[in-house]
C-alpha cells in the first residue's frame, strides 16, 4: 500500500512518495531553476514572493506554509507578505518586484493572453531577458510542486505556539 492522506475529498496518493524518480527531477529541476534565478540576479525575497503570489493563486496550502517561512527567513517582512494578495493596490513593491509578480501570475493564468503581453512590455521595462526567463521559470517550478501538493493533498502541521 502506498502512502496516502485521508481528507474531506478521501484518499490521496502521495505522488512524490510513490514515483520518487518523477520526483526527484523536479526537485533537481528546481534546483537548477534556483541556480538561474541567482545567476540572473534574482535574490531570495524576490524568489520566494513569486513562490508565494503562485502559491496563494492555486490555493497550495502546503507550499504556502514553506515559502512563507523560507520568505521569513529570507528578511521579508511580515506587512509585505500579508499584503502580497493585493500587491498592486500598494506602494511596498519596487518596479521591478511588481514585473516579476505581474509575470508570474499571467505564467499561472496561462489562458489569459492580454495579462502575458501585459506583463512581458512591464517587465521588459525593468528586466533583463535573463530576469524575465528566470521568473517565468521560478513561476513554472512552483506552479508543478503546488499541482503535486495540491494533488497529493498534502498536510500543513501545525506548530507549537511560539
Amino acid at each position: 500500500m502506498s502512502d496516502t492522506t485521508t481528507g474531506t475529498a478521501g484518499r490521496r496518493v502521495f505522488i512524490d512518495k510513490q514515483s520518487p524518480k518523477a520526483y526527484h527531477a523536479l526537485v533537481q529541476a528546481s534546483e537548477a531553476v534556483r541556480a538561474t534565478a541567482a545567476d540572473a540576479g534574482l535574490d531570495r525575497n524576490l524568489v520566494e514572493l513569486i513562490n508565494l503570489r503562485v502559491s496563494q493563486i492555486n490555493g497550495c496550502a502546503f507550499c504556502l506554509d514553506v515559502h512563507t517561512k523560507a520568505a521569513l527567513r529570507a528578511g521579508e517582512t511580515t506587512q509585505r507578505l500579508g499584503v502580497l494578495p493585493a500587491w498592486r493596490d500598494t506602494e511596498l513593491f519596487t518596479p521591478r518586484e511588481r514585473a516579476a509578480l505581474a509575470l508570474a501570475e499571467a505564467t499561472t493564468d496561462i489562458a489569459n493572453a492580454t495579462a502575458q503581453e501585459d506583463a512581458y512590455e512591464d517587465a521588459r521595462q525593468v528586466m533583463t531577458e535573463d530576469e524575465i526567463s528566470a521568473v517565468i521559470w521560478v513561476a513554472l517550478t512552483i506552479n508543478a510542486f503546488n499541482r503535486v501538493s495540491i494533488m497529493s493533498k498534502h498536510p500543513v502541521r501545525r506548530l507549537p505556539r511560539q
